[in-house]
């Protein structure tokens, strides 16, 4: 049987707002920044929370954290390049640290964490379908603070934010699909009038137009949808 899951009602608005989010940059960081939230008073003895998303080129960002013990906590991971947080998102696992006093995983990270203050963290990957995208972490300034329920709260928040993470990447990606798409569109379509231009003004065939843009383009050293628009533009200014 699954731990009991301390804050239910707090765990429902925030899974309710991430299900019937309208997807942008500015709703997606101010959910984050609710999860954090909720983190930090769902777990009873977290100092602080925050999300770490990874980028394809081995960026890592702390896009949501609760306050400046987060942030610092979260830059030595990147800094020095090991940590719990960097961890659990490699691994894909949940990774836990009851006493950093005693932990030696992260020879560099850890006494480091501990001079701003940190003492216990427990941090869960952000896993979407094969994508691992980040992670999302407790703090604590007291050793021994955090148990297998707070693991479980970790793990249900984690699994929405990284459901929220995955599909705002996804549009972004289709939103630049589609964005080329449209170029490639406008670009065939000034094509298109250009060769009704030159068929109307010279009597020819559609191919015989094509051949005369391609003709232009290679004499100006430009491209045919460039030769195509200043040929365009021409015909206008002449009608007016």
């Amino acid at each position: 049987m699954a731990p009991e899951v301390p804050a239910g009602d707090q765990l429902m608005t925030v899974f309710a707002r991430m299900g019937g989010l309208l997807l942008s940059e500015d709703t997606v960081g101010s959910t984050l920044t609710l999860l954090t939230s909720v983190a930090t008073h769902a777990v009873p003895r977290a100092a602080g929370a925050g999300v770490t998303l990874t980028g394809a080129g081995g960026g890592r960002q702390s896009v949501a954290a609760s306050d400046a013990l987060v942030l610092t906590a979260d830059t030595l991971q990147y800094q020095l390049d090991e940590g719990p947080c960097l961890a659990a998102w490699a691994e894909r696992a949940v990774v836990r640290a009851d006493d950093l006093g005693t932990e030696d995983r992260w020879p560099r990270w850890t006494p480091a964490a501990r001079a701003a203050g940190v003492h216990a963290v427990v941090s869960t990957p952000l896993v979407a379908g094969d994508a691992a995208v980040g992670a999302l972490k407790v703090y604590s300034t007291s050793p021994g603070a955090f148990t297998a329920g707070d693991e479980h709260v970790l793990a249900l928040l984690a699994a929405q934010a990284a459901v929220l993470v995955t599909n705002v990447q996804s549009y972004r990606r289709a939103g630049r699909l589609g964005e080329d798409l449209r170029a490639t569109l406008r670009r065939r379509d000034v094509v298109n009038q250009a060769k009704g231009v030159v068929m109307g003004r010279d009597g020819t065939t559609e191919e015989a137009a094509f051949a005369h843009l391609l003709a232009l383009a290679h004499r100006d050293g430009v491209s045919v949808h460039d030769a195509a628009t200043r040929l365009v533009a021409s015909a206008h200014r002449r009608t007016r």
